[in-house]
């Protein structure tokens, strides 16, 4: 690889090694990989699919390491692509409402470029001022503002992808409708690097709202809370944001943060209203949920983005005195009220502890369960049982095993409770298609054939 790529591309520095080595998600195997390569170019990456097609190697790409779900975790004799240095805004042409870039950008460097022509780019993971447009596609991230705007695959036009011989493609189109044969640009979004390396995206942009109103409704207890996002969707009203957080999370967010939240509720339900409408909207939105029982205050400036910014930080601090474990799930908004109903039950019935954040406006949760590190190996037990627990009832009720962290690593083990098996067979040929060997990112994303002997 040194050979066929620029110098200062490839490391197998120990240091550095053990730094791309993972992402943010559990680990299930530490595995270090065999060298780490820094991208610069498409050419680069295709240079090194085809030595890896030639030498048998898997390929690991990832962006930031943000992911959650060990999606970017490394795996046995893998070479890591970081494609962290392809960051360039390409083109942002205002007029046709579109953006290309690398996928090394930061989603939050593209808003600061396209707010300054009265434009935003919609999908705004927690992780906005650190995880890149190329990781946010892998993952089909979603966000705070997916409510309204939609996840990551609804705002993405066309990618440019490096499939696993090498070959460089490219997928869909610069205009807002297109129906030109497969939609391959919507198979890649969400694939998680199995099908092929992103090198390019153009992404619809929207507009910036001119006016921005937002809400904090604070509730006695958080099943009342839940019921009040579906009576918002029952006055017809479409929040661009619509966060629910318990007062677990809001206990948490006091004590690291200095805040006062957990004094003003046992839940809070923060909504965000935009556009010409944000006033009108802003307004029913305040009766319906006064009319519940919250109480309802109206936040501008620097209150309104200081509790935006605590929501995106309220997966809380890592300490070293807990063992915790989250989830993703996603279920249909009629089913919000029940499914909060059963988490508590299952913290409960496990005598674990639980917290929950959700994007409320589209039924995803983010579900915590944990446990003081001094229970031990009988506390870890009940951990996974109470997360097994969650996720059954979330299938129970309609839901999926992940809304948009992905399915990565960590959470094969339930893809099966949600797919057959003639579903997960085709995805797996899927797979033998566009990575006939096996390169990209095995073991991620869908379970292995079962070998029988």
């Amino acid at each position: 690889m040194r050979r066929l790529l620029p110098e200062g591309r490839v490391s197998t520095e120990s240091s550095v090694l053990e730094a791309h080595s993972r992402d943010q998600g559990p680990v299930l195997m530490p595995v270090l990989p065999r060298a780490v390569v820094w991208a610069e170019s498409a050419g680069e990456v295709q240079t090194l699919l085809r030595w890896a097609q030639e030498n048998a190697t898997p390929i690991v790409a990832r962006g930031a390491g943000t992911g959650v779900s060990g999606g970017a975790h490394a795996t046995p004799g893998c070479v890591v692509l970081s494609l962290e240095r392809m960051n360039r805004i390409l083109e942002l042409r205002a007029t046709d409402e579109l953006a290309v870039v690398e996928p090394g950008v930061l989603n939050a460097e593209l808003n600061i470029a396209a707010a300054a022509h009265g434009l935003m780019y919609a999908p705004d993971p927690a992780s906005h001022r650190i995880s890149t447009l190329g990781g946010n596609v892998a993952t089909n991230a979603g966000g705070l503002r997916c409510a309204k705007y939609g996840v990551t695959r609804d705002s993405v036009l066309a990618l440019d992808v490096v499939l696993a011989d090498g070959t460089l493609i490219h997928t869909g189109h610069e205009t807002f409708k297109g129906v030109a044969g497969y939609d391959l640009t919507s198979l890649f979004v969400g694939s998680e690097g199995t099908l092929g390396i992103v090198v390019g995206i153009t992404v619809r942009l929207k507009y910036l709202p001119v006016e921005v109103r937002t809400l904090a409704a604070f509730f006695p207890d958080f099943q009342t809370a839940a019921a009040g996002v579906l009576a918002v969707g029952r006055a017809r009203v479409q929040p661009a944001i619509m966060e629910l957080l318990d007062g677990s999370t809001l206990k948490v967010l006091d004590d690291v943060h200095g805040s006062n939240l957990r004094a003003r509720g046992a839940a809070l339900l923060l909504i965000q209203t935009d556009g010409f409408g944000a006033d009108a909207e802003a307004a029913v939105v305040h009766q319906v949920l006064t009319a519940l029982g919250a109480d309802v205050s109206a936040e501008g400036g620097p209150e309104a983005e200081r509790l935006l910014d605590l929501r995106r930080n309220s997966r809380g601090d890592e300490v070293d005195d807990e063992f915790r474990v989250g989830e993703d799930v996603a279920v249909p908004r009629s089913q919000l009220v029940n499914y909060v109903a059963e988490l508590e039950r299952i913290s409960a019935a496990h005598t674990v502890l639980l917290k929950v954040v959700a994007h409320a406006g589209d039924g995803n949760l983010h579900p915590t369960f944990w446990i003081p590190v001094s229970e031990g190996p009988s506390g870890m037990g009940r951990l996974d049982a109470a997360l097994d627990e969650s996720v059954r009832v979330a299938l129970k009720f309609g839901g999926t095993i992940t809304g948009e962290h992905g399915v990565g690593q960590y959470k094969l083990r339930w893809l099966a409770w949600e797919q057959t098996e003639p579903v997960l067979e085709l995805q797996r040929r899927i797979k033998d298609l566009f990575d006939p060997q096996g390169i990209l990112n095995p073991g991620k994303a869908i379970p292995p054939r079962i070998q029988r002997g």
